[in-house]
């Protein structure tokens, strides 16, 4: 009997990181027998006739398709509860992507889970601890996996440091700097409807993956975090943080300062600029590891201009995503990003085909695999990854509060709680 079983998958959002990294990564799946039917719900069917028409998808996956949800010749129509329809459709414990804007994922994963569904969300995976006990409450119960797509976790960079630290070769993590600026052309898209200062931030939307990455690689839990930003103006007008910068301060008196925002120049030769910095002590010695993220080491200039910018010299990113050629049709997507996309979403086929084994026994593989997949800590689910809820929650405290520092609390129960309040 196959290791897996073969799921149908439906992702809810048809935004960019659809088009970038999630559909190519379930194509793949699709082709490899990991995924049957594959269905996109949307709210607008331009998106989805976007989506269905992209060039570059549609080249290195020939004759893959999805079913759009709302169909592209439906009438106009309030489409932001069709999602409900779908899943009511599908077959119990098959597989859900939430690729939605941050702050809407609590109430759709709860849906998700209400129809008996395994969910992989984009990170983060909800803005407060408790909402985060609520999902890993209710997918307990019914024996659901919950995952979320911090993909650096899967990039090698990551596990080489997290092997090399956690077998003492590192020393202790003292202190540390990292950065993520996304491009400026991020403010003229659907950005501007939803990344506003009552709803999110750059350090929330961004800096998560490294406050992840650290703790991923070290263990270690946030116990202070303060944030402050910059405001700025999309162009119809919404006010949002363009800039943050952030400081975490770690249980063992480690810090560590985050630059994040939507202003890496158009015109720069990299997708956006990112890197992370570590410095430790140990036996009268300093250590060091810095990952320089941006660059990767490759550049190209081309004889003609590409992406969104339309920018002829490029630093190549190898690493996080790329389309090659393989043995099969089309191209392969390889990179730590689909990576993290198609491990998920393996693992939830993987549990299913334990399930199929023995059926009468059900409730007790699902949960007994899902508490494997937490304590391995190598993909990100509601359990493993909880101190990045605790993490944005005391964020946006911050961030609202000028900066103000908010305290992380983990005894008797997990809270964040403002330090001057």
């Amino acid at each position: 009997m196959n290791d897996h079983q073969p799921l149908d998958l439906t992702i809810i959002g048809a935004g960019m990181i659809v088009h970038d990294l999630i559909l190519p990564a379930v194509y793949h799946l699709q082709r490899l027998g990991y995924v049957k039917n594959i269905a996109v719900c949307g709210t607008r069917p331009s998106s989805l006739q976007s989506l269905k028409g992209n060039a570059t998808i549609n080249e290195a996956f020939p004759g893959q398709d999805f079913t759009p949800y709302p169909a592209p010749a439906s009438a106009p129509a309030d489409n932001r509860q069709l999602y409900k329809k779908v899943l009511d459709a599908m077959d119990p414990y098959q597989a859900v992507i939430v690729a939605l804007p941050d702050q809407l994922h609590y109430p759709v994963l709860m849906d998700v889970l209400g129809f008996n569904q395994h969910v992989l969300s984009v990170k983060p995976l909800v803005l407060t601890y408790r909402h985060g006990v609520e999902i890993a409450r209710k997918a307990k119960q019914r024996g659901l996996f919950v995952g979320v797509e911090y993909h650096k976790r899967f990039d090698r960079r990551a596990l080489v440091a997290r092997k090399n630290y956690r077998s003492a070769e590192l020393g202790e993590f003292v202190i540390g700097e990292a950065k993520m600026i996304e491009p400026y052309y991020y403010r003229h898209s659907n950005f501007q409807n939803w990344f506003t200062t009552d709803c999110t931030d750059p350090f929330v939307y961004v800096g998560c993956h490294y406050v992840d990455q650290v703790y991923f690689i070290t263990g270690l839990r946030p116990t202070a975090v303060s944030v402050d930003g910059v405001k700025g103006r999309f162009p119809n007008g919404k006010q949002a943080f363009m800039w943050a910068n952030g400081r975490v301060r770690f249980e063992n008196g480690a810090l560590l300062s985050i630059t994040s925002g939507l202003g890496y120049p158009d015109d720069g030769a990299g997708p956006n600029e990112q890197g992370l910095s570590m410095f430790f002590e140990g036996d009268d010695k300093g250590a060091v590891l810095k990952h320089n993220d941006q660059f990767r080491g490759v550049e190209y200039s081309f004889i003609k201009g590409r992406g969104p910018a339309d920018k002829r010299f490029h630093y190549v990113n190898p690493d996080f995503f790329q389309l090659v050629p393989w043995q099969g049709e089309g191209y392969e997507p390889v990179g730590y990003g689909p990576d993290s996309v198609m491990a998920h979403i393996k693992y939830m086929g993987q549990i299913e085909a334990r399930v199929a084994r023995d059926p009468g026994r059900a409730l007790e593989i699902r949960l007994a695999a899902i508490a494997e997949a937490d304590q391995k800590g190598l993909l990100a689910t509601a359990q493993n990854s909880y101190i990045n809820e605790l993490v944005q929650e005391a964020a946006r405290l911050s961030i609202v509060n000028n900066g103000d520092t908010a305290l992380i609390d983990y005894d008797p129960e997990p809270r964040v709680r403002l330090k001057h309040a």
